[in-house]
């Protein structure tokens, strides 16, 4: 069986449904190509389950740091009810009511394994083992996204082991969990299921400190939140070997300096891996394994012809779903012929890192922009300071930093910890993106009292106040 159709897209996550969405507004035809559930990784293994067992540790958090709520708090959350909850918000992992979306929206789904065979032909296996031939007028676009990676230690690959799509799933709490990886997905873990009653809960991180990507010291001020409520945080360290007695039996891993720490479960949170192993790209001329790398257009540049693109964590620009996403709305446009570049990705990444205290970032690190070479001041300002920040609790603490570019006089890095701080990400998104210069965001006056006072705090830094 052949079909032919204007784009082809290999993948039905976030990133791929934008897509279809973006074309079929302009007009062009398209079929979806998806293996596994229709919303991908971010709906059922990733963002939403993970988000979905934060939030009511969080909410139980923020009232025990206010006198008078936290007199009312009696009890410790109900694990059970918040495992639930999770189910619902992945639809018990049921892909109906998104695939039915993509339907509304006048695009086809064929559900199997999608291989490229050629230029701007793909093939799909089915579950009932027929084949069948798709060609692309115009592009074909890889949107299969990433998974876990598997790091090189000794005995890790021979047991088994939690990724992040068995930590957002898992139907029980261990007792004790250990974390090799202290980057977003490891601290989020970490401290859901160390506020859903596991009793012993250890981070593994290689570097010097968590999150890297981060300011440092957001790595720091986060290292001791958790560390206040009973994680251990080993940084600076690395898994020389990994054990497991039995299937079921504890997990023994040996550190560099001899130490051995032993767990339940061993989630491991190291790093993401495109997925290209099975794409079938031998048949256009490239090596599987990797990312695809994309010009601004996000077209695979290693490919003639500009028909085959690459959007979302395959492409290794900036593995987030919203990213995914602003990549896939330009990629829409972009084969419809208009003309559009996703600039955004090299200056303006926002990611926020939902534990408590939210670890929230735009933009360049103070060191990033001191390495492309431009002339930087930073200014910070303590969150709990502020009005709004104190009425949120005696024990809130947090902090708000400021890139500024001293030649242009504008803002291109912003970094907050604090409570609920992703919430005053966009602010800074916008002003690095317009490039909104330091004498208009005088003019942006912040509502008191609101936590984002703070702006006003940086600018008064800046100027020496």
């Amino acid at each position: 069986m052949t079909d032919t159709y204007d784009v082809i897209v290999l993948g039905a996550g976030s990133t791929g449904t934008n897509v279809a969405w973006y074309a079929r507004d302009n007009g062009l035809s398209v079929v979806v190509v998806e293996r596994e559930l229709v919303g991908g990784e971010c709906s059922y293994w990733a963002c939403m389950p993970s988000k979905a067992l934060l939030g009511p540790t969080h909410a139980l958090a923020a009232a025990r740091r206010l006198p008078g709520a936290a007199q009312a708090v009696t009890g410790d959350v109900d694990a059970a009810a918040v495992l639930a909850r999770r189910d619902s918000f992945i639809s018990n992992l049921d892909d109906a009511s998104q695939a039915e979306w993509l339907l509304t929206i006048d695009a086809d789904l064929i559900r199997g394994e999608g291989r490229l065979a050629g230029e701007r032909e793909v093939t799909v296996t089915t579950a009932a083992g027929s084949v069948l031939r798709l060609f692309a007028r115009r592009a074909v676009v890889v949107a299969t996204g990433s998974r876990a990676s598997t790091p090189a230690v000794e005995g890790l690959r021979d047991i088994r082991t939690w990724d992040n799509r068995d930590v957002t799933n898992a139907k029980d709490v261990p007792r004790r969990l250990l974390v090799l990886g202290g980057g977003v997905s490891g601290c989020e873990m970490a401290q859901a299921y160390r506020r859903l009653g596991a009793q012993q809960v250890t981070i593994i991180q290689r570097s010097s400190h968590l999150v890297r990507g981060f300011e440092p010291w957001a790595g720091e001020l986060l290292a001791d939140a958790l560390v206040a409520e009973g994680i251990q945080v080993l940084t600076g360290r690395t898994v020389e070997h990994a054990a497991r007695s039995g299937d079921d039996g504890p997990v023994i891993l040996r550190l560099d300096d001899g130490t051995e720490l032993v767990g339940d479960e061993l989630l491991v949170a190291a790093g993401r891996t495109s997925n290209t192993d099975d794409l079938g790209l031998q048949t256009i001329g490239l090596s599987p394994g990797g990312p695809l790398r994309v010009d601004d257009q996000l077209r695979v540049t290693a490919v003639a012809g500009g028909w085959l693109y690459a959007a979302g964590d395959v492409n290794g620009r900036a593995l987030l779903t919203h990213q995914g996403k602003y990549q896939a709305r330009l990629v829409g446009d972009i084969i419809a012929g208009k003309q559009r570049s996703a600039w955004a990705d090299h200056t303006a990444v926002p990611q926020v890192m939902f534990t408590d205290p939210e670890v929230a970032a735009v933009g360049r690190t103070e060191q990033q922009a001191r390495d492309a070479g431009i002339e930087v001041k930073t200014v910070s300002y303590d969150i709990a300071t502020v009005a709004g920040g104190a009425l949120l609790g005696g024990d809130v603490s947090g902090r708000a930093q400021l890139v500024i570019d001293q030649q242009e006089r504008v803002v291109i890095g912003a970094t907050f910890v604090g409570p609920n701080v992703g919430e005053m990400l966009h602010a800074a998104t916008i002003a690095v993106v317009g490039r909104v210069p330091i004498e208009t965001l005088w003019h942006a006056v912040p509502a008191f009292p609101t936590v984002s006072e703070v702006w006003l705090r940086l600018l008064e830094a800046d100027r020496g106040l």
